[in-house]
């Protein structure tokens, strides 16, 4: 779980830049309607739609774009037919990247992507060259300050919990995605109180690069999560500590 905790630590140092751009209202309320278009408009039975939910509460979405959003998706309101796509590449030092998208049109979304990779020492690959690098799993963080690892084992084992990770002031929780849901519901049973929760992609294995290669797998990523259609971004980087120190 370190790169993908790593990336997030990352992303957290950009996201008052990012809120300024408002680009990330734009990919908060795209999550909102393919969370209802998958999964359906309950967000009691709907753990996607939760954290979208959650995810659009958390940058200050306004309740009635948020009320909207879930209408578009269930398609009590009518609105934009967005297709959610997957695309894979290499990035420098030849780390997997996974992209998810949102769009209303491949076409322009396929050739951008691929501009962006290429202007940032990276390429765009064909479907299935990287994604056998991930799994997908369900992870849920918890207040250290208020769980112990062995309450959490406790409560959570028998609904599929596979691992507890000490993650600094965090325990991080993993799961299949099969079972995400009746962990969580495992969890809100016994009264626990997650601090995030979310579906996502974790490389099984991890690739070391070195401090500049780092910095130039950063500003593909960061290019990357900056255009409109892309939702989220994974990599299989071991990014060195030097760049967690970063300001």
């Amino acid at each position: 779980m370190a790169g993908h905790s790593k990336w997030k630590n990352i992303q957290a140092r950009k996201s008052v830049q990012d809120k300024k751009k408002g680009k990330v209202f734009t990919k908060v309320t795209k999550e909102i309607m393919l969370a209802a278009k998958q999964g359906g408009g309950d967000p009691d039975i709907n753990a996607r739609l939760r954290s979208a939910i959650a995810a659009a509460k958390a940058v200050n979405l306004p309740k009635d774009k948020i009320d909207t959003a879930l209408k578009k998706g269930t398609g009590e309101l009518g609105g934009e037919a967005l297709d959610e796509i997957t695309y894979e590449g290499y990035g420098p030092g030849g780390v997997a990247i996974l992209v998810d998208a949102a769009t209303d049109n491949r076409n322009r979304t396929v050739a951008d992507i691929r501009h962006i990779f290429s202007k940032n020492g990276g390429n765009l690959g064909e479907s299935g060259c990287v994604a056998w690098m991930f799994d997908k799993k369900g992870l849920i963080s918890f207040d250290k300050a208020s769980y112990t690892e062995e309450q959490l084992l406790e409560a959570g084992l028998e609904a599929g919990v596979e691992d507890i990770r000490d993650d600094g002031e965090m325990w991080e929780v993993s799961t299949t995605q099969e079972n995400f849901q009746a962990v969580l519901d495992a969890y809100a049973a016994a009264g626990f109180s997650a601090q995030n929760e979310e579906v996502t992609m974790v490389p099984q294995t991890l690739v070391p690069v070195d401090e500049e290669a780092g910095r130039k797998i950063i500003r593909l990523m960061e290019a990357l999560e900056d255009y409109d259609d892309v939702q989220d971004v994974y990599v299989n980087c071991d990014f060195p500590e030097e760049l967690m120190q970063d300001e």
